[in-house]
């Protein structure tokens, strides 16, 4: 079976002067979103050489949990993972994500340009949803992993505390 591979040439959203580099995962857990009845890892996303503001950290913290005062983030009885991406010099994401149903990860997605915005805010998205990029992935794929093993323990709260330290860092 052959398969014409004619179209590939009008393929790719990647603009031709685009050149990729390494970024790092960096597993935080002294600043967990620990709520009481929720919790989530926190990680960073970014230049090896880059720093992420203590206050812009902070203050992500800070909104995700006026978020869910304010119900507007549900993460009721949620074990999960906060990515925190320093994109550039001064914009930041912010993405919650939770495991539901057994084995699915939820999130929500948060911004901050910190030259133009006050605070974060939810980014609103249309019907083809920007999910992660290759670099939060590293963070993802980690954490899918971490979250497969859970599923295959006891499931108590052993499990549950080796999930919480089972973290990665490293370059993606």
């Amino acid at each position: 079976m052959t398969t014409n591979l004619d179209h590939l040439a009008k393929l790719t959203s990647v603009d031709p002067d685009y050149r990729h580099y390494p970024k790092e995962v960096v597993a935080l857990p002294d600043h967990d979103l620990v709520l009481p009845d929720s919790h989530l890892k926190w990680y960073e996303v970014r230049k090896a050489d880059a720093v992420v503001d203590p206050e812009v950290r902070a203050q992500g913290h800070r909104f995700l949990q006026d978020e869910v005062a304010a119900g507007r983030l549900a993460l009721s009885g949620d074990l999960g993972f906060v990515v925190h991406h320093l994109c550039g010099e001064s914009f930041h994401f912010v993405i919650a994500c939770t495991w539901r149903n057994n084995n699915e990860m939820w999130l929500s997605v948060f911004y901050r340009e910190v030259t133009q915005h006050e605070g974060f805010q939810k980014l609103e998205q249309g019907p083809h949803l920007q999910v992660v990029c290759v670099w939060e992935l590293g963070a993802v794929l980690h954490e899918r992993a971490a979250w497969s093993r859970f599923l295959c323990s006891e499931r108590d709260d052993a499990a549950k505390a080796a999930y919480l330290a089972d973290r990665f860092t490293g370059t993606v």
